[in-house]
């Protein structure tokens, strides 16, 4: 089965949050997302609190970007989420823009150098290990988390181009691609991916419920395994948006 998600924009104030993973949570949504974007809103403050304002919805953070976070201070936060809330968090790692992390003093030489260590130290913490590594970026000595995961999370790390898309597949449990990817592009990753890592897309939501869900519908035949739909960047009611996706698209799709 699809999984049909909805966005949240990080445009809209910290403070419209609660309403809208209300919203989610009562209409039925699989899953709801939420961005990490400079200098806006924090990924796992937001997921944090969606979290505990709801009973069953999934929330999703996609993505935190790397060399603005330490991967043990990552590990311990999202180690922390998902033992509160079992079976009810995603995460998402990736590069992060880099004029952002220019801007922060964050920008390194080899973004993707960085990515493959993190994500591998970041695997192995989640999973429990003592990790000591001496990367050209990450580096640690003898950390092992305290309170790790009770099951295995799920990591996806988000691509853009080929190599990264690659890298997804060696140190991921999958990819999250960027909206603009086209059914062709989502065909092209899960031909480089294979059948078993998770395929995430945006895909900008217009028009009526059938012409959204034919949309979905190509994209999840291109191979896509979870479709976020993404509002207008002014969209004046995300409350009645995510409860459009869940209960008028939802339903016209397999």
């Amino acid at each position: 089965m699809t999984i049909l998600g909805a966005l949240f924009l990080p445009s809209n104030p910290p403070e419209r949050l609660r309403s809208v993973a209300l919203a989610a949570d009562e209409a039925g949504l699989d899953e709801l997302w939420l961005w990490e974007d400079c200098f806006l809103e924090s990924g796992i403050a937001s997921t944090a609190a969606a979290l505990g304002w709801t009973q069953r919805l999934r929330v999703s953070v996609g993505l935190l970007p790397v060399p603005l976070r330490n991967v043990a201070l990552t590990a311990m936060e999202a180690a922390t989420l998902l033992r509160l809330f079992p079976d009810r968090v995603n995460l998402a790692i990736g590069h992060g823009v880099q004029r952002w992390m220019e801007q922060v003093g964050e920008r390194v030489e080899s973004p993707m150098t960085l990515l493959r260590e993190y994500a591998v130290a970041l695997r192995s913490l989640l999973d429990g290990e003592r990790v000591t590594t001496t990367g050209r970026y990450v580096r640690l000595n003898e950390v092992e988390l305290e309170w790790p995961p009770t099951s295995r999370p799920t990591i996806l790390v988000g691509a853009v181009g080929p190599k990264t898309l690659r890298l997804a597949g060696e140190v991921g449990d999958g990819t999250v691609l960027t909206g603009g990817t086209t059914p062709d592009a989502v065909r092209a990753a899960r031909q480089t991916l294979g059948a078993g890592p998770s395929i995430v897309v945006y895909l900008s939501a217009t028009g009526d419920a059938p012409t959204v869900a034919a949309e979905v519908r190509r994209f999840a035949e291109a191979g896509a395994d979870s479709i976020v739909l993404q509002p207008s960047a002014d969209e004046p009611d995300p409350e009645g948006f995510v409860r459009f996706v869940a209960t008028e698209v939802r339903p016209l799709v397999p």
